[in-house]
Parts: C-alpha cells; sequence; structure tokens
C-alpha cells in the first residue's frame, strides 16, 4: 500500500488570462466607439422617400376556410367572393409576396373551392395552396 510521503500544494488561482480578455475588450470597445464618432462627422446625406414600405418580412400564408353551408372565413370574418378578393389585394399591397392556403370541407363542391382560387388570382396571389389530408390506410396484421 503506498504512503504519501509529501503534501499536495494549494491550488491557485491563474488570473492572468482572466486579465488578458478584459484589456481586450476594452480596446475592442475603444475602437469601436471612435469608428461610430468618426461616422456621424461624415458629411453625407442620406436620401428621403417618401412611401415606406413594409420592414418586416412577409407573414405566414393567410388561411381561407370554406365550409360545408358555403360561408368562406379570411382570419376569422365571414366574407362572400368579392369582400375576399377585395380584402386579399389589401393585404397584398402590404406584402407582395402573400401567399394564401385554401382549406375547403370535403363535402363541398369543388366550384366553391375553384372561385375562392380565381378570387385569390384576380387579387394578384401568385402562392396558393389547397391543404388537403392523408387518407388513413387500413393495415391488415395477420
Amino acid at each position: 500500500m503506498p504512503l504519501k510521503t509529501h503534501i499536495d500544494e494549494t491550488p491557485t488561482l491563474n488570473l492572468t488570462p482572466m486579465i488578458d480578455i478584459v484589456f481586450l475588450l476594452i480596446i475592442f470597445f475603444m475602437v469601436g466607439t471612435k469608428f461610430t464618432e468618426l461616422e456621424r462627422k461624415i458629411g453625407l446625406e442620406v436620401p428621403a422617400v417618401n412611401d415606406v414600405g413594409a420592414l418586416t418580412a412577409a407573414p405566414e400564408r393567410k388561411v381561407v376556410n370554406i365550409y360545408r353551408d358555403g360561408r368562406i372565413m379570411l382570419d376569422r370574418q365571414e366574407l362572400d367572393i368579392e369582400q375576399l378578393q377585395m380584402a386579399l389585394s389589401a393585404a397584398r399591397g402590404e406584402y407582395e409576396d402573400l401567399g394564401v392556403l385554401v382549406r375547403g370541407d370535403a363535402e363541398i363542391p369543388f366550384q366553391n373551392v375553384a372561385s375562392v382560387l380565381n378570387a385569390c388570382r384576380s387579387a394578384g396571389i401568385n402562392e396558393m395552396g389547397i391543404s388537403v389530408r392523408l387518407a388513413q390506410r387500413e393495415t391488415n396484421t395477420r
């Protein structure tokens, strides 16, 4: 059985790397502040614009629901085809790349879906989709 014959030194904390990093951060922020001061002193006048478009990205696709009784809903509002076209045109005016997802009940005539898709196209919407669900396959386990 080995016996300890020497006494372990107490661990010391080396602060040199931490002090180096603090000095580098101080130098970084001092230089960065100097550049912003120089940028403010540039004699440049930025042009002005009247029409300000949306500064944010386009929202997710608008969802149009078509129910069995023929109701058309957009953003929880019941609309007819003309109102839907006007609402989508206004929304496309704000966001050029606006998309629409049409969700029709499985029991409605396809003509209702086609009318909604036509209203979307008339509103200038280029990105359209139809929502469907995959039918469940019957699996035979024998």
